[in-house]
């Protein structure tokens, strides 16, 4: 069982009683297996008693259940918490905030989202350096080649990507790329080992763009932020501070979407 965090009802501000009850709650959630009322206290080094009263007020609002042995689940009136968080959450509202506050990037930045075999663009902030591409909303490019289509593929199960990319050549824009479905498995296999992708002048020669997935709270890939590049400038030690620029925005927006928390990159 992991360490839980500091004591639930020790931070300072907190109201004691509502901070046991989140800690209980994200301790299921964690689980995600029944735990006795006497685990839990254990596990939050909490008094029995306090967790007694604590479990039968949520068990009570339907945000725990009882499993057949008496143990303690999740319960369904979470899902409307979580219904209303989804429904107040958009992810290119979420790419808007979080560069709005900063000034206007050097390098382009751009988020996607999977409609069938493409990529399509739902919001850009595109940068100072000259690329000879200019992004636009509701611009549409073939996922497969795209940095950004690729980081979504990477995480879908492999049958669904396959349904997409059936046998047969892959059309290509500049003749680089992956040129056969089997040639694009094997790159997304290796984009989902690294935690991102790269196009390397698949979509415009001259341009290299690195792009990482956004997921939400059911853990599925919902976009793809990319960051683009001028090839003829590029250096390892600017390849290598942009791609921890586009995976950290990423799991900053994945985390604003209810996602959790990924390992470092």
């Amino acid at each position: 069982m992991p360490t839980p965090p500091a004591h639930p009802s020790r931070a300072a501000g907190l109201v004691p009683a509502v901070a046991r009850a989140v800690a209980v709650m994200d301790l299921l959630a964690r689980e995600r297996a029944p735990l006795s009322m006497a685990r839990v206290a254990a596990a939050l080094d909490l008094p029995r008693s306090s967790v007694h009263g604590l479990c039968n007020t949520l068990l009570s609002f339907g945000y725990l259940r009882r499993a057949g042995n008496g143990a303690l689940l999740i319960g369904p009136s979470v899902m409307s918490l979580a219904e209303a968080f989804v429904a107040s959450t958009s992810v290119a509202g979420e790419f808007d905030a979080l560069w709005r506050s900063s000034p206007a990037p050097d390098e382009t930045l751009i988020l996607s989202v999977l409609n069938g075999a493409e990529v399509v663009y739902v919001a850009v902030r595109n940068g100072s350096r000259p690329l000879g591409l200019a992004f636009t909303i509701g611009m549409r490019l073939p996922a497969h080649l795209a940095a950004t289509g690729k980081a979504m593929l990477a995480h879908l199960p492999p049958a669904a990507v396959r349904a997409l990319f059936p046998r047969g050549p892959l059309p290509r824009l500049t003749g680089r790329g992956p040129a056969t479905p089997d040639e694009l498995m094997g790159e997304l296999a290796r984009c989902r080992e690294q935690g991102y992708s790269i196009d390397d002048e698949g979509i415009r020669e001259g341009v290299v763009a690195l792009a990482a997935p956004i997921f939400d709270a059911s853990g599925q890939p919902v976009a793809g932020l990319g960051v683009c590049l001028n090839k003829a400038v590029l250096n390892d030690a600017q390849i290598e501070r942009q791609r921890q620029v586009v995976i950290q925005a990423a799991r900053t927006l994945s985390q604003r979407l209810g996602a959790r928390a990924q390992g470092a990159g």
